[in-house]
Parts: C-alpha cells; structure tokens; sequence
C-alpha cells in the first residue's frame, strides 16, 4: 500500500511491513510538520494479512470522514485525516506492482527500505499452521477482521492478546479473552514470551522465532501413546536399571518394575509360562 496527499503536504508514500508512524516528530516515517499534527499521530500496521490504523491518545483522526479513537481496518481507497492533512490509501496490486483503481503512478513516491524482522511468530496449530508472521511491531490477534492477525476460530476472542516486540523477545499481554493466554503453558495477563517458548489462545498455538537461528527443540513431553505387546500403552512404559545394573520395564499406571532375565536358559523357561489375562 501507499499514501497520496491530494494536496500536496507530502510526496507520496509506500508502506513497509510494519509499523509506520505518522506525526511532526522526527522519529515519524511520515514527518507533517503542520498545526494539528501531534509528533505521534498515528500508527499504520502493514501484516501479511494487512493493513490497521491505531490513533495516538487523544490525536485528531478520521477514516473517510469518522472520528477513529481505537483499532481500525485499512482498505484500499480510504481516506485517513491526519488533523488538517488528507491521505489517500491506494493498494498496490502484487503480481505487476500497478496501483490499484484511481492510483497515479510511483514516480515521485518515497521508498522505504523494508526492515528484516527481528522476531515471527509460526503458526504450529490450525488455522495457523506452518504460517509466519513478522513482529515488526505491536500485534494485536484475534477474532475481529480488524485485528493486526484475525484468526477464525470460536475460541479466540474479539481482541484475544497484544504481543509487543523487545530487544530479543517479546511482552504478551491479554486483553480479557475469554479462554485465557498462556506462554509455555502458563496462563498470564502480562508476560515475556522469550525466543523458542510457545504462545497460546486457547487452543491456537505460536512460536516466537528469530530469523536465521537454529530452532530451539520442542520441549520434551509424553511420547506418543502406541499400543504394544500385552495390550499397553507405549507412553506408559519406561526402563529402569536395578539394584545390578539390570533393566527392568517399568509399568508407568502401576509403579511396578519387572526384571528382565539375563540367561538365555531362563528366558526359554518364561516363554513356557502361559499368559495370564487381566481380569
């Protein structure tokens, strides 16, 4: 996407994934030094799934002619009043770059170099699955369209969690959700989700990765349950050395250890003992 100011305030502009900020700051991506213009206007949040708008506390915005004071949705032809100052948003169309219906051309726009990202999140559970996320900036998942990343799913909230990105890991935040967050297992209201751990809504789960390192090994739990010999459960067997350094099967459901046989002699007497059938 990009900005067009009809009437000229600024050259035109191409959103980079990620937060772009508008304001009469110096740190802003888009500076509009002009009365009316806080030096933190807005936000624009360009995701994979794409565009937001977030005013700053109290700043003058409007989204073609409303008053905006939370969360809003971009689309292509919006019209976005930055205090006294109207943009335009054109969508760009993907396979041949093109500006979409009544866009002009690029020839004056300002690029901006896209930033790698820090941080994603990969999605390892449905509808998430195998998909990853930039966290270039604030993330605001859940049910609503016009979250940063809406996930459908009916056990995700509206606005189910925030996640901000931090030198080399991230703060969750819940916003009230209905089934709870959790980082590694641990439901919280406000916590560090570090490099590696996994994020969850409910039954939706990420994990927060850093591009271009190993990926941390998932943490160790039960090993799947495949039947075996003997009507048991793989995951309910373990093995354990006696006293003599001898292994034995250990029956995980009833805390017992059965000695394995040594000899060969003694093992050809156990397979003539029948087997008995639980009662």
């Amino acid at each position: 996407m990009r900005l067009v100011f009809p009437n000229g305030e600024h050259g035109q502009v191409l959103l980079t994934p990620g937060l772009n900020r508008i304001g009469s700051g110096d740190d802003a991506v888009v500076v509009l030094r002009h009365a009316g213009v806080e030096a933190v206007h807005c936000d624009i949040n360009i995701s994979p799934t794409g565009a937001s708008l977030v005013p700053a506390r109290g700043a003058a915005v409007e989204v073609n002619g409303k008053s905006v004071h939370e969360l809003i949705a971009l689309r292509g032809g919006d019209v976005i009043g930055v205090g006294p100052v109207l943009a335009r948003v054109v969508a760009l169309q993907a396979a041949t770059g093109q500006v979409g219906e009544g866009g002009e051309g690029d020839t004056d726009a300002t690029r901006i170099r896209p930033a790698v990202p820090k941080l994603v999140l990969r999605g390892v559970s449905a509808p998430v699955f195998g998909k990853v996320f930039p966290l270039h900036a604030t993330l605001v998942i859940g049910r609503a369209p016009e979250c940063d990343l809406p996930i459908e799913s009916e056990q995700v909230s509206r606005r189910h969690a925030r996640v901000v990105p931090r030198d080399g890991s991230a703060l969750v935040e819940d916003l009230g959700s209905s089934n709870g967050t959790y980082v590694n297992g641990r439901r919280v209201d406000s916590g560090e989700l570090k490099p590696g751990q996994e994020l969850r809504l409910d039954s939706v789960r990420f994990l927060l990765l850093e591009p271009g390192k190993p990926v941390p090994p998932p943490r160790r739990g039960l090993r799947s349950l495949a039947p075996v010999r003997g009507g048991a459960m793989a995951g309910d067997l373990g093995r354990r050395r006696g006293p003599r350094g001898d292994r034995g099967v250990v029956d995980g459901s009833r805390g017992v250890t059965c000695r394995r046989p040594a000899s060969g002699a003694s093992r050809q007497a156990l397979r003539q003992v029948p087997s008995v059938s639980p009662a």
